[in-house]
């Protein structure tokens, strides 16, 4: 399960990135996954959870944005949602050997939600 490997590598950088802003807790993490990126939701979830375990991101959430799969053609500039499973020949035009994938192999980070372990400035009086 690949799944498990992203999450580990997800947790990781974000983790480093909450070191380096000296956060106390991560509270929630946002991915945008495509649908063509091969990743499941459920088991991304599940592994996510495990690979959490003893760090500062534990008992956070992950919430995930799927990205649909877009696709251009090179010779009638056609532009469609590719779909599952993908279909890569232009429905313009027909041709399948000027195709350009512009969206659905996405897998980033989209937003990390931290609380900050720096004490707040006193208010004066």
């Amino acid at each position: 399960m690949h799944e498990m490997s992203i999450a580990m590598a997800v947790v990781d950088q974000v983790a480093e990135a909450a070191q380096a802003g000296a956060a106390r807790s991560v509270s929630r993490v946002e991915l945008e996954i495509g649908e063509l990126a091969g990743v499941v939701p459920d088991a991304l979830a599940f592994s996510f959870q495990l690979a959490c375990t003893a760090t500062p991101l534990e008992g956070a959430e992950l919430v995930t944005h799927p990205v649909t799969a877009r696709a251009r053609c090179a010779s009638c500039t056609g532009e469609w949602a590719v779909g599952m499973p993908p279909e890569l020949r232009c429905p313009d035009c027909g041709k399948a050997d000027a195709v350009e994938l512009l969206a659905g192999r996405e897998l980033r980070i989209r937003r990390v939600v931290w609380e900050d372990a720096r004490e707040p400035i006193p208010e004066e009086a």
